[in-house]
C-alpha cells in the first residue's frame, strides 16, 4: 500500500500494488505518455510513504480505510447523483417508529431501498399499515399524545397500535416492528399464510366482520407486493451492479434485489482521475459501498470481476459474516436483470451529461475556459466540429456539427461523402471537407455582400464550388439563403465559426489549417481534440495545450467530439446499408436506377421485396409481368412459372 502526498502532507493517492518498484516506475518513467490526470496526480505528488501488509484481503481493508480516512482527491469516489430515501424502522427506539430517512445510516435502525421517490416509500408503508401497525409520529407528537391521553388519526382509523397512550405494551409493538421488518426484508409468504388461516377461521366461526378485516389485509399486502417488481426465484438474495462510462466520467447503478424481487436502487457518478479498466471500478465500488455495510447480499452480480476474486469474496464475506460470492452472470434471467442495469446506468450518465450541459453558468465557464486556453480573442460562441467516418477505406463519409453558446444546433448539422480521396486516408479527407465547408462559406458571403469578389482569391464563386463538384450535391445544404429575414445574420454556410474542431491529433489539425490557409481565411480559430488522452492541439504547436480533468471547457469539447462522431457513424451506417441494399437489386437483369427507386418506395426495403409475389411486384408501376417474374426469381433464389 502507498500514499502520495503533495507539499503540504495531505494525502492525494491511495494505492495498492504486489510491485511497488514496478507501479512508481511506470508513475515516473515517462511522464509525457501518462494520462493528463495521471500527470496532474504526479506533479501533484511531493513525497510517497508505503506499508506491506502480507495479504490482498489485508491490502484491500486499508486501502478502504485510508480513502474513507483521507478523502484523497485523485482516488475514484463514488457521490450519489442524488439524495436516495430509504424507508427507516428505528429499533434502537423503545417503541420503533417507520419513517423515511436520507443521509448517512445510523447504528440500530433497520433500513430498506434505497427508493427513487419518497411518495414510493409512502403508499407502501401505507398499505403495509393496516397489517402492522406501527407507529410512524415523531418524538415530540408521540409525547404530546401521551400526555392527553388520546392517540392521533391514525391510532382512531387502525393504522397505528396507538402505544402512546398504552393500548399495546412496548413487548408487542416491538414484535410488529419485527413482523414489519420481516415482510420487507422479503419474508412474505409467511404473513399471507397466517392471515388466510386466520381469514378462513373467522368465516368458519361466522365471524364475518373479522373474516371480511383479514380478507382486506391480505389485499393490502398484495397491492404492496405488486409494486415490488418479481425479476428471480423467491430465494434469491443479490445486488445487480453495472456501469456505463466515457473518458472523463462513469456511473454506477445498482439494483437490490431480495427474495427474487428488486426492493431498491441506487445510482452513483464518479470522475476518472487514472486509467480505469471496467474490473478496476468494480473493485472500487465494492470496497467503497460494502466497506462497512450491514446489507452485503450473498451475490453480487458484477459485469467484470475485480482483479483479485478470491481476495474481494473473503473481504466480503467477512463484513457480511457469511459467504458471499462474486460472479458474472453468463445466462438466463440474472443476464438479462444486469442488461437493465446497465442501460440504467447508460440512461443515468446521459441524465447527467443533460443536466451539467444546460447549466447556464457551466457553459458560461466553458466557453471563456476554452477562450483563455486556447488565447482566442472572444469566447468561441459558434463551435463546429469535423470527424470522418469510414470502414477499411470504403463508404468514405464526413460530419460537421455545430454548437452555438454550448449548446447543438442541429438545423446546420452537415454530411459530406468524400470524393477525391481513395482508401483510408482521414488527413486527406480533412482536408477536402473543411475546403468544401469553408468555399461554401465565402460563396455564400460574397453573394450577401459581405465580402467583394477578390475576396474569394481572385476566382469565380461558381468556379470554386464546381471545382469540388458541389453542383447539386445531395450532401450538401441545397438552398443558398445568405440572410435570415427574422435575425438578418447570415445563414448555413455563410455563418463562420470561431472555433473549428477537429476529432483528431496533429495530422489532421495541420490538414484542416492547410484548407483555411489555401482559401485566404485567417481568421478562424483551429484545434483538434484526440480521443486517448484528450489533449488539446493547436496548429504548429509542438506540445498539446492539457484542460483540467474537472474543466468545464473539456467537458464541452469533448461533447461536440463526441456529437461530430455519433453524426458521422450514422451517416456512414446508412450509406454503407444504401450499398448493401443497392448491391442485391443490381444482380437483378432488367432494373435500373429509376425501378429499382420505384421497388424500394413501393415495399420499404428488400426484405419486404424477397417476400412478394410476382403478382404484388407486378402492381408497382412499370414494373411488367415478365420483369416481376424475373425480379422474384432473382431475389427468391429460385424459378417462378
Amino acid at each position: 500500500m502507498y500514499r502520495f502526498r503533495d507539499e503540504h502532507g495531505r494525502v492525494v493517492y491511495v494505492g495498492k500494488a504486489k510491485n511497488l518498484r514496478q507501479r512508481l516506475n511506470s508513475y515516473f518513467t515517462d511522464h509525457a505518455a501518462l494520462h493528463p490526470r495521471t500527470q496532474s496526480m504526479v506533479t501533484t505528488a511531493a513525497s510517497v510513504t508505503w506499508t506491506v501488509v502480507s495479504t490482498e484481503v489485508e491490502a484491500l481493508q486499508l486501502e478502504y480505510s485510508w480513502i474513507k480516512e483521507y478523502d484523497p482527491r485523485f482516488n475514484v469516489r463514488y457521490r450519489d447523483d442524488k439524495s436516495y430515501p430509504y424507508l427507516a424502522v428505528t429499533m434502537n427506539e423503545e417503541y420503533p417508529r417507520v419513517t423515511v430517512m436520507r443521509g448517512a445510516k445510523r447504528k440500530g435502525v433497520r433500513y430498506f431501498g434505497p427508493y427513487s421517490h419518497a411518495w414510493a416509500i409512502r403508499e407502501t408503508v401505507d398499505l403495509l399499515l393496516r397489517v402492522f401497525p406501527v407507529r410512524t409520529c415523531s418524538a415530540g407528537v408521540f409525547k404530546r399524545h401521551g400526555q392527553i391521553g388520546r392517540p392521533c388519526l391514525l391510532g382512531y382509523i387502525g393504522k397505528c397500535s396507538a402505544p402512546c397512550v398504552g393500548r399495546i405494551d412496548e413487548a408487542g409493538h416491538r414484535a410488529l416492528a419485527d413482523d414489519f421488518c420481516a415482510f420487507m426484508a422479503g419474508d412474505t409468504g409467511r404473513f399471507m399464510k397466517r392471515l388466510e388461516r386466520e381469514m378462513y377461521a373467522a368465516a368458519d366461526a361466522e365471524e364475518y366482520e373479522t373474516a371480511a378485516r383479514r380478507r382486506d389485509d391480505i389485499r393490502a399486502l398484495e397491492r404492496a407486493l405488486e409494486k415490488q417488481a418479481v425479476v428471480l426465484s423467491d430465494s434469491t438474495d443479490c445486488d445487480v451492479i453495472a456501469f456505463a462510462r466515457d473518458e472523463l466520467e462513469a456511473a454506477a447503478q445498482v439494483f437490490y434485489v431480495r427474495g427474487g424481487r428488486i426492493r431498491g436502487q441506487r445510482g452513483w457518478v464518479v470522475d476518472l482521475v487514472e486509467e480505469r479498466t471496467t474490473a478496476d471500478l468494480v473493485e472500487d465500488f465494492l470496497i467503497q459501498a460494502y466497506g462497512e455495510s450491514d446489507a452485503v447480499p450473498r451475490e453480487v452480480l458484477v459485469p467484470e470481476l475485480p482483479p483479485d476474486t478470491e481476495a474481494m469474496g473473503e473481504l466480503l464475506a467477512e463484513v457480511r459474516g457469511g459467504p458471499v460470492q462474486v460472479r458474472v452472470p453468463k445466462r438466463g434471467d440474472k443476464k438479462e436483470l444486469l442488461g437493465t442495469v446497465a442501460r440504467n446506468a447508460h440512461e443515468a450518465l446521459k441524465q447527467h451529461k443533460t443536466r451539467r450541459a444546460g447549466d447556464l453558468t457551466a457553459r458560461s465557464r466553458a466557453l471563456q475556459e476554452i477562450q483563455e486556453a486556447l488565447e482566442l480573442d472572444q469566447a468561441p460562441l459558434r463551435v463546429e466540429c469535423v470527424d470522418v467516418s469510414n470502414l477499411q477505406g470504403t463508404n468514405v463519409v464526413a460530419s460537421m456539427v455545430v454548437f452555438e453558446d454550448g449548446l447543438p444546433r442541429k438545423s446546420e448539422y452537415r454530411r459530406f461523402t468524400i470524393k477525391t480521396v481513395q482508401g483510408q486516408d482521414d488527413v486527406r479527407s480533412i482536408h477536402e471537407v473543411v475546403t468544401r465547408r469553408f468555399k461554401r462559406y465565402l460563396a455564400e458571403s460574397q453573394k450577401a455582400g459581405e465580402l467583394s469578389p477578390e475576396g474569394i482569391a481572385g476566382e469565380d464563386a461558381e468556379g470554386l464550388l464546381s471545382s469540388y463538384g458541389f453542383g447539386g450535391d445531395a450532401d450538401e445544404p441545397a438552398a443558398r439563403q445568405p440572410l435570415d429575414p427574422e435575425t438578418g445574420r447570415p445563414r448555413k454556410f455563410a455563418y463562420p465559426p470561431n472555433l473549428l474542431v477537429i476529432d483528431g491529433g496533429p495530422p489532421q489539425v495541420a490538414a484542416a489549417q492547410r484548407a483555411l490557409d489555401e482559401l485566404g481565411i485567417d481568421d478562424i480559430a483551429v484545434c483538434g481534440l484526440a480521443k486517448r488522452l484528450e489533449e488539446v492541439w493547436l496548429p504548429g504547436e509542438e506540445d498539446p495545450v492539457i484542460l483540467p480533468r474537472t474543466s468545464e471547457g473539456l467537458y464541452l469539447l469533448q461533447r461536440v467530439r463526441d456529437e461530430a462522431h455519433r453524426f458521422a457513424i450514422t451517416f456512414h451506417r446508412a450509406k454503407r446499408s444504401k450499398a448493401m441494399t443497392e448491391s442485391e437489386l443490381d444482380a437483378v437483369p432488367g432494373l435500373g436506377p429509376a425501378r429499382r427507386s420505384a421497388l424500394l418506395k413501393h415495399f420499404g426495403s428488400v426484405r419486404r421485396l424477397k417476400e412478394a409475389t410476382p403478382e404484388q411486384i407486378a402492381e408497382v408501376p412499370g414494373i411488367g409481368r415478365r420483369t416481376a417474374e424475373s425480379i422474384a426469381a432473382a431475389l427468391q433464389g429460385g424459378s417462378t412459372t
